[in-house]
């Protein structure tokens, strides 16, 4: 039972990253590259400030800052310098690992004995793991409520059509480099957010919790897409949320079945990998039944 509403607790909490990356992966259509490195950039920010007497809430939204501002430089080197969107992505990730070296003043920093945004008396009276379930609710709620009143508005539905057709969006007097800049901004300092409570829910940063961060993120995405099918733009943000739940599931299970947490990678990717391979095969074995039918009644007459 503990395993499964500690499943739940983290699936929420990661739901944040799913949802950030949600943003740029499949509204802007940007592959960004950078929450690899915006992940410990939140986590290093929050926890170092925390260490340094910083209250949890400060250093949370600290953290959300940084995270916009490497997603920034990421739009500006994308938008005004012209360079691929990989590369730009990727050169920001990379310049974070110093960053956040210099941040930490090491390779790791713990909280241990520190308050953080899971010590309040509240949250330390509910049973075990429950904290988690809680803060992780908390958020991605008030994130999606936030994400679905902003889509709504001019300046989202603006945003939107910079992701479907950037032509068609200059036509219409939008400014489609500030939009991208924008979304890049916005998606990064959730991913800093989701880097902040996850260091905190944890107790530690360490520099290479960034590694892998971005199969995680897309599997919550594409896990809910492939279980939940058509769905408008506002359900798809909660579908994020129940496929990142999913797929801590998903994890339970096959460590259960005896494999090490050393090949969560491993598994994660390979995770991916169906979940992305499943709407082809699913439309092949449709064509197939298709076909086979035909020949079936062709045969019969």
């Amino acid at each position: 039972m503990s395993m499964i509403v500690s499943s739940i607790g983290q699936g929420l909490l990661w739901a944040i990253l799913g949802v950030a990356l949600f943003l740029t992966f499949r509204i802007l259509n940007f592959p960004d590259m950078t929450v690899e490195g915006t992940f410990p950039l939140g986590a290093a920010t929050a926890v170092t400030a925390i260490s340094h007497g910083v209250s949890p809430l400060m250093a949370t939204a600290l953290a959300f800052v940084t995270g916009a501002l490497a997603g920034l430089i990421t739009g500006l080197l994308y938008t005004k310098g012209k360079i691929p969107i990989l590369l730009a992505g990727i050169l920001v990730m990379t310049a974070c690992l110093s960053v956040n070296l210099r941040i930490m003043g090491g390779a790791n920093v713990s909280l241990l004995g520190k308050k953080t945004v899971f010590s309040s008396q509240f949250l330390q009276s509910l049973p075990k793991y429950f904290d988690s379930i809680y803060v992780g609710l908390l958020m991605i709620v008030i994130v999606t409520i936030i994400l679905i009143l902003f889509l709504q508005t001019n300046l989202g539905q603006a945003f939107i059509v910079t992701g479907d057709n950037p032509v068609m969006a200059r036509s219409f007097g939008i400014n489609t480099d500030n939009m991208t800049i924008m979304g890049l901004m916005l998606s990064n300092g959730l991913i800093g957010l989701g880097g902040a409570l996850i260091s905190q829910n944890n107790g530690y940063a360490d520099i290479n919790m960034g590694i892998g961060i971005i199969v995680i993120a897309l599997a919550s995405i594409i896990i809910g897409e492939v279980v939940f099918g058509e769905l408008t733009l506002n359900q798809r943000l909660v579908a994020v949320t129940l496929g990142s739940i999913l797929y801590r599931f998903v994890l339970l299970i096959v460590l259960q079945l005896g494999f090490s947490t050393n090949d969560l990678n491993l598994l994660s990717a390979i995770i991916l990998a169906v979940c992305l391979m499943l709407p082809n095969l699913s439309k092949s074995l449709k064509l197939d039944h298709v076909i086979t039918k035909g020949v079936e009644n062709n045969e019969t007459k």
